[in-house]
């Protein structure tokens, strides 16, 4: 099911990208010189899922041109998209990701409902490839799916033509070299098609730019392992989209997935010490049940 791999391959020559996977460094409160209780070990964990999210809301996604009465009119506002996602998916989601979720939805309904935007298969790649990213590490698989089909219907799209989408930009970028993956314009295969309409509209100014896009575009290129950075460039030239864009929205998003690392990382420590001390709990309790039993006996 899953489409995304390592974005490990772009590291050496995207220097400024490095990897679109959160760097795993040991969490700064391994520094503290003091006792690790539960009390200190919630409040630090409170800290670091505020600093993720206040790092998601650099990862916004404004709308670009402001909407007119006539278009606005019957479109749903931000209240019934997270209400349509909650009927959806009415199971509780670890707090970790739920704040991200409810975040990530409030932009691309911002996104979903802009005059310019149309739907596309990069932008498609760039939220699956977002998404599974964001929930790796999530306690199930079923649940995980579940929270995506109910993310993308409660912004009236549909799940399956985002997953079917993805897989076949990823299938057709797989089979494409550095310097093929550029010459879309002398193809007439459905993907070149795809990336043809989006440098025409992009040209008139009739495109919406996204970061999802820029996630996507970066995908694409990971896959055809294009590992000369002039190749982004010739790329975002060919579709008219602007590379200095790509590059700070890159950045911006692995360092939203650094700290979303470290904040799970945080969490599942937590919860390996809980567990340790309920054994310890019950091992104690067994044993002073076992000493009782016996001067019973005595």
């Amino acid at each position: 099911m899953a489409v995304v791999q390592s974005f490990s391959s772009l590291q050496p020559v995207y220097p400024a990208v490095k990897s679109l996977r959160g760097e795993r460094r040991p969490f700064d409160v391994c520094k503290v010189r003091v006792p690790m209780n539960i009390d200190f070990a919630l409040n630090a964990f409170q800290v670091r899922r505020l600093t993720v999210v206040t790092a998601y809301r650099r990862f916004q996604c404004f709308a670009s041109a402001p909407a007119t009465n006539e278009f606005m009119s019957g479109v749903p506002t931000v209240s019934d998209t997270k209400s349509a996602f909650l009927r959806r998916y009415s199971k509780p989601v670890p707090s970790v990701y739920n704040n991200v979720i409810q975040e990530l939805l409030v932009q691309q309904h911002i996104m979903r409902y802009n005059q310019t935007y149309k739907y596309d298969a990069v932008f498609a790649l760039g939220f699956v490839t977002v998404y599974e990213q964001l929930m790796d590490g999530y306690p199930t698989e079923a649940g995980k799916e579940a929270i995506f089909q109910a993310y993308i219907e409660a912004l009236q799209e549909d799940p399956k033509q985002y997953r079917e989408d993805a897989k076949t930009l990823e299938d057709w970028a797989s089979s494409k070299t550095a310097e093929t993956i550029v010459s879309f314009k002398s193809g007439d295969g459905q993907v070149d098609t795809i990336l043809k309409d989006i440098s025409l509209r992009a040209s008139e100014g009739k495109f919406h730019y996204s970061r999802f896009f820029a996630i996507g575009l970066f995908r694409l290129l990971e896959r055809a392992n294009a590992t000369d950075p002039a190749v982004l460039e010739k790329l975002c030239k060919e579709l008219n989209i602007s590379k200095l864009s790509v590059d700070r929205d890159l950045d911006v998003y692995r360092n939203l997935l650094s700290k979303l690392v470290q904040a799970k990382e945080l969490l599942k420590e937590y919860v390996q010490r809980e567990k340790a001390k309920q054994a310890e709990r019950e091992a104690n309790s067994k044993s002073s049940q076992a000493v009782a039993k016996m001067d019973f006996c005595s």
